[in-house]
C-alpha cells in the first residue's frame, strides 16, 4: 500500500496522526511518516486486514504443498476432537467440521465428543497429536500445516499451540491473539492455549485419565507433564466464534492443580485468576535500598508510605544520602534515622545509581533486597508481601511490581526487550482500570526484566550475578541488564501486578535525553545493543507480529 492510500484510510479517522504524518512526508522525511502512520493505524481494523492479506498467503502454499511435504523428514498425522457441545447449533457444528475438512495438510481426521465425554474422545484418538476444537469454533485453512511445519524443528514437542482471532456475528475476523511463547506463570493466570493447541496423544491420554471432561483441567496436567518442550507457532490456527456458554471456573481448577505446592487461588481482575503463592512461616527480613539527594518533597512521602501502610513486618529502610546540601533535608534524614527500621547511610562519591545500591547491598542486614526509588508511594498494603511471595522462590530471579503514574495510568507493567532496538515498558499510559492486550498488564507472568525502580530480590542471587554494573551502566539499563544475567545464571524474573506503587517517574535524577545527561545515556544504550543484542532481539513476551517500535502490543505493519 502506499504512502497515499495509507493516509487516506486513516485520515477520516485520525486526522491530526494521518496530518502529521503527512507533515513529515511533505519534508522528505518518509521513514519518519511511514513510522507515523503505521503506529496511529495499528489497533485499527483495516490494520488486520492487511496484515492477513501480507502473511495468510495460503494460495502460494497450496501450490507448493506436496513438494514441501513430502521433503519433511516426518508427517505427524493429527485428530480433531470436536467438544463442548452444551448450547451449541447444528450451524455451528457443520462450521467446525467444514474448517477441518477444508484442511490444506492431509493427514488429519476428527471426531466428535459430544455422544461421550472429552476424556473418552481423547483415549480413543489414534493420531500422533490430539487438536481440541470447541463447537462453533473454525480452524484456519493452514492450521494443521503450520502445526505439522513447526514439529520439523521440534519432534519432541509435547505441547504446540499458536494464535487466534475472534469472528464477530457476521463471521467477520477481527481481534487477533498475537501470544508469547510459553509462561508456566501466564498459563496458571489465564488460558492462552485451549482455543488453539494439539496435544502429543500419549500426553494427552495421560492427563485425561486425571482431567475427566475438562480441557482447561486437561491442559493444566499435560503442561504439569509434559516431557518435551512447549512449543508456539505464530501464525493464526483458529477463529475464535461467539461464545454461548461460559468456562467452568478457572481458580478453582488452578489452586487444585497447585494445592500440593501451597498456592491459593482466587478470581482475578478481567477474569483471569490470582495465584498466592506461599510466605514462609519465619518471614525473611527484607532491605529496602532508596539512594536520594535531596527532593524532600518526593523523599518524606516515599519513607512515611513505606512506615504506614506496609503490611510486610520485617524489614528494613536504607536511606543512601548522595550528597544532599539542603538543610530540610538533613533535619528528615536525622529525624528518621532514630527510627528503629530506618538507617541513614551516606554515599559521598558522584551519583552512580549502580554504585550506590551496590554499596548499600554490602551494609544491608536482610537476606533480600528492594531496590527501590525515592519517587515512589505504597498504593496498597500488601505490596511487598506480594512480591515477596515470589522473590522466597527458588526459581526467582527479581520480582518486579505494577508501577502507576499519578493519574493512574500504568508506567511500568514489565520490560520488553527489544522494544525501540533497547527495551520497553509494554502497556505504558495504559488506564489501569483497563483491560489492555488480553489482560496482559494484569496478570502475573515470567518477563524478561523488571524496573530497578520497585525490584525484590534474594541477597544471594544478587550478589551471585556480580550486582548492578556500576562501571558499564552507571544510570540506564542497569535493571535491564542486571534482570538478562539473572535469566543467563538460570533463575526466572517475574512481574507481579497485586503490588500497586505510584511512580513519579525520574522526577530525581532528571531527563536522560537533557544535553548534560545524553552523552551519558547514548553510551549506556550503546552498551546494552552490544552486550545483550537488543537491536535484533526477539522477546519470548512479545509475538512477532507485534510491532518493536510500540509500548503497546499493536500490529506489526
Amino acid at each position: 500500500m502506499t504512502f497515499s492510500e495509507h493516509f487516506l484510510r486513516l485520515l477520516p479517522r485520525r486526522p491530526w496522526p494521518a496530518l502529521a504524518a503527512l507533515y513529515w512526508h511533505l519534508t522528505r522525511r518518509k521513514l519518519r511518516a511511514r513510522i507515523r502512520l503505521r503506529v496511529a493505524s495499528a489497533d485499527l481494523p483495516f490494520a488486520y486486514k492487511l496484515w492477513i492479506a501480507s502473511n495468510e498467503r495460503n494460495h502460494e502454499l497450496r501450490q507448493h504443498l506436496d513438494a514441501r511435504v513430502k521433503g519433511w523428514a516426518w508427517q505427524p498425522s493429527f485428530s480433531v476432537v470436536l467438544h463442548d457441545s452444551a448450547g451449541s447449533t447444528k450451524e455451528q457444528f457443520e462450521r467446525s467440521t467444514q474448517s477441518v475438512e477444508s484442511q490444506i495438510y492431509p493427514h488429519r481426521s476428527w471426531t466428535d465428543a459430544a455422544p461421550e465425554s472429552l476424556g473418552a474422545a481423547v483415549h480413543a484418538v489414534e493420531a500422533d497429536y490430539v487438536v481440541p476444537l470447541r463447537i462453533g469454533d473454525t480452524l484456519s485453512e493452514a492450521a494443521l500445516y503450520r502445526l505439522a511445519e513447526k514439529l520439523q524443528d521440534n519432534p519432541d514437542a509435547a505441547v504446540i499451540y499458536g494464535d487466534e482471532d475472534r469472528l464477530d456475528t457476521r463471521a467477520r475476523r477481527g481481534n487477533p491473539w498475537f501470544k508469547p511463547q510459553w509462561n508456566q506463570e501466564f498459563f496458571y493466570a489465564q488460558d492462552y492455549l485451549s482455543s488453539a493447541v494439539a496435544i502429543e496423544a500419549s500426553l494427552a491420554k495421560r492427563a485425561a485419565v486425571r482431567s475427566g471432561d475438562s480441557l482447561a483441567a486437561l491442559l493444566l496436567d499435560a503442561t504439569a507433564a509434559a516431557d518435551g518442550p512447549i512449543v508456539h507457532v505464530p501464525h493464526i490456527l483458529t477463529h475464535v466464534g461467539v461464545r454461548n456458554s461460559f468456562p467452568p471456573n478457572r481458580a478453582a481448577l488452578v489452586a487444585r492443580h497447585l494445592e500440593a505446592k501451597g498456592a491459593k487461588c482466587a478470581p482475578g481482575r478481567f477474569g483471569t485468576v490470582k495465584v498466592e503463592w506461599p510466605l514462609p512461616d519465619e518471614l525473611p527480613l527484607v532491605s529496602m535500598i532508596i539512594p536520594t539527594k535531596d527532593k524532600l518533597e518526593l523523599l518524606r512521602p516515599c519513607v512515611e508510605s513505606l512506615l504506614k501502610r506496609t503490611d510486610y513486618p520485617n524489614f528494613e529502610i536504607l536511606v543512601v544520602d548522595n550528597q544532599s546540601v539542603e538543610k530540610r533535608t538533613a533535619d528528615f534524614l536525622r529525624e528518621i534515622d532514630k527510627h528503629p527500621k530506618v538507617r541513614v547511610l551516606p554515599y559521598h562519591a558522584p551519583f552512580n545509581y549502580s554504585a550506590i545500591n551496590n554499596f548499600a547491598a554490602r551494609s544491608a542486614r536482610g537476606s533480600y533486597l528492594c531496590l527501590l526509588n525515592n519517587d515512589t508511594e505504597v498504593v496498597e498494603a500488601c505490596w511487598l508481601s506480594e512480591l515477596m511471595r515470589y522473590a522466597v522462590r527458588p526459581d526467582i530471579g527479581a520480582a518486579g511490581a505494577k508501577l502507576l503514574y499519578e493519574d493512574r495510568t500504568i508506567q511500568h507493567a514489565g520490560v520488553v526487550i527489544g522494544i525501540g532496538e533497547a527495551a520497553g515498558h509494554v502497556h505504558r499510559f495504559l488506564p489501569a482500570d483497563q483491560p489492555g492486550y488480553f489482560h496482559q498488564a494484569h496478570i502475573a507472568q515470567f518477563i524478561s526484566a523488571v524496573t530497578g525502580a520497585c525490584l525484590v530480590i534474594a541477597k544471594d542471587k544478587f550478589d551471585a550475578v556480580g550486582g548492578l554494573d556500576e562501571k558499564g551502566l552507571a544510570v540506564a539499563f542497569n535493571d535491564v541488564d542486571l534482570c538478562l544475567r539473572l535469566e543467563q545464571a538460570g533463575w526466572r524474573n517475574v512481574y507481579v501486578p497485586h503490588a500497586v506503587l505510584l511512580h513519579h517517574e525520574s522526577k530525581s535524577r532528571g531527563d536522560d535525553m537533557a544535553a548534560r545527561n545524553v552523552a551519558r545515556y547514548r553510551r549506556e544504550l550503546q552498551l546494552l545493543q552490544d552486550r545483550w543484542g537488543t537491536k535484533t532481539y526477539q522477546d519470548p513476551l512479545h509475538n512477532p507480529n507485534l510491532d518493536r517500535y510500540s509500548e503497546t502490543c499493536v500490529i506489526k505493519l
